[in-house]
């Protein structure tokens, strides 16, 4: 695609941890509106790629732009306040905050919070009945679904989403494939997914790309009727 109307553009991305390069030269652009996920096995450089992108890490070489503004040496605050939302793989949440609390944290406009938390809770109502429980006290699922409610309460244009599925039962899979669906089509909101469970991708994505040892090798649509075999083709070797 057109990385100038993109509202992210990664241009031959390379970073890593010390010594180690993990991400390698990755060009990747997501469009406004578009759900775009990347693929690959444990280790690929997938997660890497998302905190390169926020600024956690810095990009040893190469671009990233967001609403094409360059954001490449910005620290993660500033990136931050371009609508960007991220869902790391790492259960970020305040333990020993009220779950309404860590759902503030998210909120750049505290007037936001009654209308955001009407919205999301018709997708994960538990939250609204639990407000005022300790966040740590939630089942693993649970502080899943409230670091995504979080992300969504926050209004953004673009959501990083690193490996959101991983140990939850199917039926909230499909519960917040179903949440994030509806807010790109009440928003236009664009995301950025990194997974491993390929239905999962392929339901929400629009187009999909394996990484491999820090690189994309392979990238397709998700209504293309092979998609799921290249991707099992690349996860299996």
């Amino acid at each position: 695609m057109n990385g100038e109307a993109a509202i992210l553009a990664v241009s031959g991305l390379t970073s890593g941890y010390g010594e180690a390069i993990v991400v390698r030269g990755v060009s990747v652009a997501v469009a406004p509106g578009e759900i775009v996920a990347l693929l690959g096995k444990n280790g690929m450089g997938k997660s890497t790629l998302l905190k390169t992108v926020m600024g956690f890490l810095p990009a040893r070489e190469g671009q990233v732009t967001l609403h094409g503004r360059d954001v490449t040496r910005d620290p993660p605050y500033r990136v931050a306040r371009q609508a960007i939302a991220y869902t790391p793989q790492e259960q970020a949440i305040f333990q020993d905050l009220s779950v309404g609390d860590n759902l503030r944290l998210g909120q750049p406009d505290a007037r936001w919070f009654d209308e955001e938390l009407a919205r999301v809770g018709e997708v994960f109502p538990f939250l609204k009945e639990r407000l005022g429980q300790r966040a740590g006290t939630l089942s693993g699922g649970e502080q899943k679904m409230m670091l995504v409610a979080r992300a969504l309460m926050a209004r953004p244009k673009l959501m990083l989403v690193d490996e959101i599925t991983e140990g939850l039962q199917p039926s909230i899979i499909q519960r917040l494939a179903k949440a994030l669906l509806a807010e790109r089509a009440r928003t236009g909101m664009a995301m950025l997914l990194v997974e491993q469970n390929v239905r999962f991708a392929l339901e929400v994505a629009d187009r999909w790309a394996v990484v491999k040892l820090g690189e994309i090798d392979d990238e397709g649509r998700s209504d293309a009727p092979d998609a799921a075999a290249r991707i099992a083709k690349h996860l299996s070797v």
